[in-house]
């Protein structure tokens, strides 16, 4: 298992990933002044390049800075200055891996207290139970808006291109925007844009055309992808094949199986439709079906912390140099901490706010290592929020001022 885990891996395009082992993405919520990338995630993901990872994705990178995932979110426009983010590349690239920047726009998950527009495929509110109203009721978007969301998509990749990035990642997953387009439940259009598969998919493969016409042929595109939304009656395995075979013609270079969103967060491990996910690599027997039919490379994640079945994300939270510790013959093992809450979105919250206050120390040159309060982490992490919130508008705000 080792020697495969760390063997090579050239890719459609050519570019090659020195081994196996791909830190994945999470949301850091890290970002400095201007939602740039500072010093805090030039740090952290030094300490990932020296770990080990053949290839490290960011966490993700909004593509418009009118719509964030939260607000300690990075943005990355046509516009945006590159210096920060070439040092964040720079940081990434120090030991031979190969660095990707997942760029996303966050569709109808925003929270209500960022303000704003939510944009949506249809104007249909997320179901969150007693936590609905902490997210934006959405805007129906038209047919400029759609087509506007595409020119962004590779707007930021030719940004990321010149920064130094070797690829993006293109997230069509976890209930962001493409994949709600994806989804019949989320997705209830009548036009080009909605309705039959090839119409609800067609916003994803005109974004992936659009980023590959815009990068150069060595410059790495890949997609995040459901294999399911885990919703009765929304985005299938069945779906996620036909994605597939339509992905194989558009020079993709490695498609990501996750699962789930924020009303079935299937990603921890939990669905809403009352399937049972192995405890550990969620979603690897969906990919083991699913890669029969790619042409190019298929990577999982969901849960994963131990040497037989790598591919990590919150484990490299937790032990960033796992790779290097696996690699010098070591069995060591990385487990989240559990939070068994009876209210499962504040659970799901909280191990959210576990994973960021790692990261955090991380980015501040401090240990990660040991177990802390779920319950503190989360009331720190909501102070938190709302002052980056603060910071959040306060930006916003003066982006809309026009000069003169």
């Amino acid at each position: 298992m080792t020697s495969t885990m760390f063997s090579s891996l050239q890719l459609p395009n050519g570019s090659v990933l020195p081994n196996r082992i791909a830190k994945a993405a999470m949301e850091e919520n890290m970002a400095d002044s201007g939602q740039l990338p500072g010093a805090a995630i030039h740090r952290l993901y030094r300490t990932w390049a020296d770990g080990g990872a053949g290839l490290i994705i960011t966490g993700n990178v909004m593509i418009d800075g009118r719509a964030l995932t939260g607000p300690g979110g990075i943005v990355l426009e046509a516009d945006t200055p590159l210096a920060p983010f070439r040092q964040w590349a720079e940081a990434a690239k120090r030991k031979g891996a190969q660095v990707w920047m997942q760029l996303n726009h966050p569709g109808r998950q925003v929270m209500a207290a960022m303000g704003g527009t939510a944009w949506a495929p249809s104007a249909l509110a997320l179901d969150m139970g007693k936590h609905s109203k902490l997210f934006v009721q959405p805007k129906a978007m038209n047919d400029a808006e759609i087509r506007d969301v595409i020119a962004r998509f590779a707007a930021s990749a030719a940004a990321a291109e010149r920064a130094g990035f070797t690829g993006v990642e293109i997230h069509a997953a976890h209930g962001y925007l493409i994949s709600q387009f994806l989804s019949p439940l989320s997705n209830q259009r009548e036009d080009e844009w909605g309705g039959s598969l090839p119409n609800r998919a067609r916003l994803l493969l005109d974004v992936v055309r659009a980023v590959r016409a815009t990068v150069s042929p060595g410059f790495c595109v890949a997609v995040k992808l459901n294999s399911a939304d885990f919703q009765r009656g929304g985005f299938s395995e069945d779906d996620a094949r036909q994605v597939i075979l339509w992905l194989n013609e558009l020079q993709v270079d490695l498609v990501e199986l996750s699962g789930g969103s924020y009303e079935s967060p299937a990603m921890q491990g939990r669905t809403a439709d009352g399937r049972t996910l192995a405890r550990e690599a969620y979603f690897l027997e969906f990919a083991k079906e699913l890669a029969a039919v790619a042409h190019m490379p298929v990577m999982t994640t969901g849960g994963i912390s131990r040497k037989a079945v790598a591919g990590m994300a919150t484990a490299l939270a937790i032990v960033p140099d796992l790779p290097a510790q696996w690699l010098a013959g070591g069995d060591q093992t990385a487990r989240s901490q559990p939070v068994e809450w009876k209210d499962q979105v504040m659970a799901a919250v909280a191990r959210m706010a576990l994973v960021k206050r790692r990261l955090r120390l991380l980015g501040a040159s401090r240990t990660a290592a040991g177990n802390h309060s779920a319950l503190l982490s989360l009331i720190l992490d909501q102070m938190r929020t709302r002052r980056l919130t603060r910071r959040y508008r306060r930006w916003s705000q003066a982006r809309l001022i026009t000069p003169g």
